[in-house]
């Protein structure tokens, strides 16, 4: 919240500094650029305690989860009998580690992350709303205007991005999930090679249990591939909005600005509004990786846990 209150107060630094350069005044010039000091010095001290509190509760979050998790694992010797499905890999340890980190760490950032974009979008709407106005256009003859223009420009920019990521990266969560799982299953044949005085190991012989690793290795490889796949297509899509919505702000802003309706502060001011809210509404487009590791490995904990809730039902049985 008082990172925002200081990103909304820079919007207006922003739009004062551009007009005093637009008039050439050098003594409002220095004035804008001593009051961005402590304007700067309060965005960073609260980027600090951010970053802080975030996480120190992704910290404490993951230590009980972490150890809930080891609890389940090993109460009543559960891990000696836990049950895995025919396409699933047998590494438990691999969830409890890794999956739990993932499973705690992302949803926090994401929490604030999505906090952050809905009052970003709704505090840099008013700026849109406000200083943007209306946009009067002569249409064969006519006066046509169109009211809050820069609102229903940036929700149909930002509508169709999204549109957009979801229909490229719909299968972006099962790939993520099928990586994860491969190199979990990697790690347990590499591991499970140790205990050589198994039988079932001692009959697989050296040549059998080096074309199992490499064929758990050709698996991770190909997840791989599929990953680099869908994140290329992603990429189009988030980098073409990078370089994009900045251009667009600029061209709706022009018809204003040519006419003297907008200062070259104004449209600054607007320009970067409109950037923020577009960034805050394509939130799933700018997270939709994140997102997908996120569910993935959420989704594995989740099953974990299943299976030792049901062992545990049976045992009591």
């Amino acid at each position: 919240m008082l990172q925002l209150m200081i990103q909304y107060r820079l919007s207006y630094w922003g739009r004062d500094f551009f007009d005093a350069f637009g008039r050439r005044d050098s003594a409002d010039l220095g004035a804008q650029a001593l009051l961005f000091l402590p304007l700067a010095g309060a965005s960073v001290l609260v980027a600090t305690l951010g970053v802080w509190s975030q996480m120190t509760t992704q910290r404490r979050w993951r230590a009980w989860l972490t150890q809930h998790l080891i609890d389940r694992w090993l109460a009543n010797h559960l891990f000696r009998n836990l049950p895995f499905a025919a396409d699933e890999d047998k590494n438990p340890e691999y969830r409890i580690a890794e999956d739990a980190r993932v499973a705690t760490d992302m949803p926090i950032g994401m929490c604030v992350g999505l906090l952050k974009a809905v009052l970003s979008a709704a505090v840099f709407i008013g700026i849109l709303w406000n200083v943007g106005g209306d946009l009067v256009v002569g249409v064969l003859a006519h006066t046509l205007t169109v009211p809050k223009y820069l609102v229903l420009a940036v929700a149909a920019y930002s509508a169709l991005l999204t549109l957009a990521m979801i229909v490229i990266g719909r299968r972006l969560v099962r790939v993520i999930a099928g990586k994860n799982a491969a190199e979990a299953q990697f790690r347990s044949i590499g591991s499970h090679l140790r205990e050589r005085d198994r039988p079932e190991t001692r009959l697989e012989g050296e040549f059998g249990q080096r074309h199992s690793l490499s064929r758990a290795l050709e698996d991770v490889v190909t997840r791989w591939r599929d990953l680099c796949l869908q994140l290329m297509r992603i990429t189009l899509i988030s980098q073409g909005n990078v370089l994009l919505a900045p251009v667009i702000a600029w061209v709706l802003c022009a018809p204003k600005y040519l006419v003297g309706a907008m200062s070259l502060g104004e449209v600054a001011q607007v320009t970067a509004a409109f950037i923020t809210v577009q960034a805050a509404l394509n939130w799933v487009v700018d997270n939709y990786a994140s997102l997908a590791d996120c569910l993935s490995s959420i989704n594995r904990v989740a099953s974990l846990l299943l299976a030792l809730d049901h062992l545990d039902a049976q045992g009591r049985d």
